[in-house]
């Protein structure tokens, strides 16, 4: 059963609103990107550079830019970043529809890969803020984290049939769109509220986030754990087609189904998350990690589509869960002046990390095959969550005092449920956003 109370938490529907009609216009738009930069260049190669743009150079500078701007009234920063964001992706449905220049769009691109992450960080944390005062983080999560996997689920259908339809071009045209709705939405909101220390300067929050990293175990091992599975789990991600066209002779559509099957579990992982309120997280996090490794394993040694997509469904059940967990999780810990500024670190260690695992499925899979790509990736979550089981990430047992100073603890004492084994995070088995 669903807990709706979130929903009556001061700005949360207009966050949540905002961030889930983001989410889904993010996906089209990166599908559409893809498939319109390899339309006009032919190269597999300036995909994965343009997937590159949207990660390194971004979550370089997009810590820098939260810390400075998360003094600014959160819903006047948060407007302007989608405002912005939506006349990007319009100057590329331009540039790309009239005269293609792949070097500007890189550039437009890496521009709102910063934005993305830093409107990611202020707007998780606003959320946060609120929900940790009401006392319904976790719930407030779970209905954010449902909405989220509908978005990414359905996203991709989408995106193929207007680009099928109508062109790419018209994909792209369709996330402007989002940003500029979502920004009508944020324009509207009221009491939003973002917790910082204005007199330290954005060296010295930036300075008091990366101090919260180094002086607490728990936040440090579960970035480091979050970022490898994401990691580890975007080495399958490039391949996946090849696997469906050419390992199991499925075709497009075999593709299709591969998708939709992750996409299918992921609903399921994050239903199953909403109505596990009495579940510790670090059990939950254990179980939907071992989950994730067992889709990679079984995808791996698929005799036939119908096999994969079983496991595939699997893995996805895991993936639903187990990023939702990981953030809850770290936000029960952070104090709130220091949320903007290590959930940025977090999000630009995971735009890292899915890159890097581009990179290296690409390369495994053109010097042996998909299938090996698979096993790296199920081998990989596997010694995570083996390693964490010997090396617990939670050292303390108990929530940051100073994380829950402006409010009451969330109900049945989630402050202080940190106290089992290993961690998962956020697969993207489809093109990311991720984490956007």
């Amino acid at each position: 059963m669903l807990d709706l109370r979130p929903l009556h938490s001061v700005g949360f529907r207009h966050i949540a609103a905002a961030s889930l009609i983001n989410e889904f216009g993010n996906w089209v738009g990166e599908i559409a990107l893809a498939i319109l930069v390899y339309d006009r260049t032919h190269s597999p190669l300036a995909t994965a550079v343009l997937f590159v743009s949207l990660r390194f150079l971004p979550a370089l500078l997009a810590p820098l830019l939260t810390t400075r701007v998360e003094v600014i009234p959160p819903r006047f920063a948060l407007t302007t970043i989608f405002l912005f964001e939506a006349a990007l992706f319009a100057v590329i449905a331009q540039v790309t529809e009239h005269r293609f220049s792949m070097p500007l769009v890189l550039a437009l691109v890496a521009a709102d890969g910063v934005l993305a992450i830093t409107g990611t960080a202020l707007a998780r944390t606003v959320l946060a803020t609120g929900l940790i005062r009401d006392g319904l983080l976790r719930e407030g999560n779970s209905l954010l984290n449902l909405g989220a996997m509908v978005a990414v689920a359905g996203a991709p259908a989408v995106a193929g049939i207007v680009s099928a339809g109508n062109g790419a071009v018209d994909a792209v045209r369709i996330d402007a769109a989002s940003f500029l709705v979502a920004a009508v939405i944020l324009g509207s909101a009221t009491k939003l509220e973002l917790h910082s220390d204005e007199g330290a300067g954005f060296v010295g929050r930036l300075q008091a986030g990366l101090g919260t990293l180094r002086t607490d175990p728990t936040v440090r091992r579960l970035l480091i754990a979050i970022s490898l599975v994401i990691g580890l789990g975007a080495v399958a991600v490039p391949i996946e087609v090849v696997f469906a066209t050419h390992t199991l002779h499925a075709g497009d559509i075999g593709y299709g189904l591969l998708l939709t099957s992750w996409g299918a579990g992921m609903i399921i992982g994050a239903l199953a998350f909403a109505g596990s309120r009495e579940t510790q997280l670090m059990t939950i996090l254990g179980v939907s990690t071992v989950c994730e490794a067992v889709g990679y394993a079984g995808m791996a040694a698929a005799p036939s589509l119908v096999v994969a997509c079983l496991f595939s469904c699997v893995g996805g059940i895991g993936n639903g869960a187990a990023w939702v967990a990981a953030r809850t999780a770290m936000q029960q810990r952070l104090p709130v002046a220091r949320q903007a500024a290590v959930m940025s670190v977090l999000e630009a260690s995971n735009q890292i990390t899915v890159a890097l695992g581009f990179m290296a499925g690409g390369a495994v899979t053109a010097l042996t095959s998909p299938r090996l790509a698979y096993a790296i990736s199920a081998a990989g979550v596997a010694a995570v969550v083996a390693a964490f089981t010997v090396w617990p990430i939670d050292v303390a047992g108990s929530a940051s005092p100073e994380a829950v100073a402006i409010g009451d603890r969330s109900p049945g004492g989630e402050d202080t449920e940190l106290q089992d084994n290993p961690v998962s995070g956020r697969r993207t088995s489809l093109p990311p956003a991720t984490t956007r």
